[in-house]
């Protein structure tokens, strides 16, 4: 987090960990459950031990960023997190989850959400990421989802500030591996000259080429939403999913909601 200036996105934060500890593609890929990588499940478990510990905190919009204790530790001290983080459990299934057993947990409502969203048909899946997009800002959004059409699924108007807009093809996968850069790369074929940004939308990763291939110099940038981004953008967006707001957060899914897409 110091190396990233104070603060970062999770995806920032994955790529530097993987730099940092020279991962291969391969480690980097590796499935934990569902569609998330051990990676990311692993990262997610770091950042709620130094959140409880005062060391990191998060907005909102998914960025994590050093606390002023935070940004005064030079080095941690695992073990000392994990005793005073499990001390700070008030009951026996959060102690549960602060153990070293932590990947034997049950299944969390990120990966409750993803496996439904993976059973629903393609066209579903199409009009639940046009839905995301008039939710998130989006005009004129459209599902084409037309053969032969280079694997462009919709296209739709971003408008910034009420005075630029920018046209926008997007793809959508359900995927419960990595998407490689060769999607990529046919998708930007695909939509050349026929909008000014690409959106690629998966339930499952993107493999590090990937998402340098998105934004490689000289070529029309692709941004690209993967699965834990997309089951939390529904969360913000209450998209067939209600927070209860008690104590603790509670996430209810709303499974009728995917069965009538």
């Amino acid at each position: 987090m110091q190396q990233l200036g104070g603060s970062a996105s999770i995806t920032e934060q994955e790529d530097t960990v993987a730099a940092n500890l020279r991962l291969s593609e391969k480690e980097i890929a590796e499935i934990h459950r569902g569609t998330r990588t051990k990676l990311s499940y692993r990262l997610a478990w770091a950042r709620n031990y130094l959140k409880r510990f005062g060391l990191l905190e998060n907005s909102t919009r998914g960025v994590w960023s050093l606390t002023p204790e935070g940004s005064k530790c030079k080095s941690v001290d695992k073990e000392e997190i994990k005793r005073v983080v499990v001390a700070m459990q008030s009951d026996k299934s959060s102690e549960r989850e602060s153990s070293d057993t932590a990947d034997d947990a049950e299944p969390t409502w990120e990966d409750c959400l993803l496996e439904i969203i993976r059973g629903i048909s393609p066209a579903a899946f199409e009009r639940l990421c046009q839905r995301l997009l008039r939710e998130s800002g989006f005009i004129h959004v459209e599902v084409t989802g037309r053969s032969g059409d280079g694997g462009i699924d919709g296209k739709g108007v971003v408008r910034i500030g009420g005075l630029l807009s920018f046209h926008v093809k997007f793809q959508s996968k359900r995927y419960k591996g990595s998407v490689g850069a060769s999607v990529v790369r046919d998708f930007r074929g695909a939509m050349d000259g026929r909008a000014d940004k690409g959106l690629l939308i998966t339930t499952g990763t993107f493999t590090r080429e990937a998402r340098a291939e998105a934004q490689r110099d000289g070529a029309r940038p692709i941004d690209l939403v993967d699965g834990e981004e997309l089951v939390e953008k529904l969360k913000q967006l209450r998209i067939g999913v209600d927070v209860q707001q008690k104590v603790i957060e509670e996430v209810v899914i709303r499974e009728d909601y995917f069965k009538t897409l």
